[in-house]
């Protein structure tokens, strides 16, 4: 099995997808590396030799991205400081509700969680006598 950067590719998927396994690198930034690394994009990981992993660790480092554990504190750092200094975006990520002006009467449960019944009070029933 490949592992780049701390994170295990799959072997059956071409190289040019299994690269997209490591946060921080899709598709067009895949392809970019394969040719710095003079790598097929066609080759399967489970064909990838040592030199060939090595040389695909090289040509991220050496392009100096932010991928895994670097990107990821970026971004939390990022929205710490939204919410920090307390702007619109940073309130509405501390309450975990859509930051980026989605609507939240419906179809906001992704960042809402579970939908919370809600349910009327009940009249009480006259008693007869």
């Amino acid at each position: 099995m490949a592992r780049v950067l701390g994170v295990d590719l799959p072997r059956e998927k071409k190289v040019e997808i299994g690269l997209t396994y490591v946060f921080g690198v899709g598709r067009s930034r895949a392809k970019k590396i394969l040719e710095v690394a003079r790598i097929n994009p066609d080759t399967r990981v489970r064909d990838l030799t040592e030199q060939e992993v090595s040389a695909l660790s090289s040509a991220i480092q050496q392009h100096d991205y932010k991928v895994e554990g670097e990107l990821r504190r970026e971004l939390s750092s990022n929205v710490k400081r939204l919410v920090d200094i307390g702007t619109y975006r940073g309130l509405r990520h501390r309450r975990g509700l859509p930051v980026r002006g989605q609507r939240t009467r419906t179809n906001a449960r992704t960042r809402k969680g579970p939908a919370k019944s809600v349910r009327g009070s009940r009249k009480k029933t006259p008693v007869k006598k």
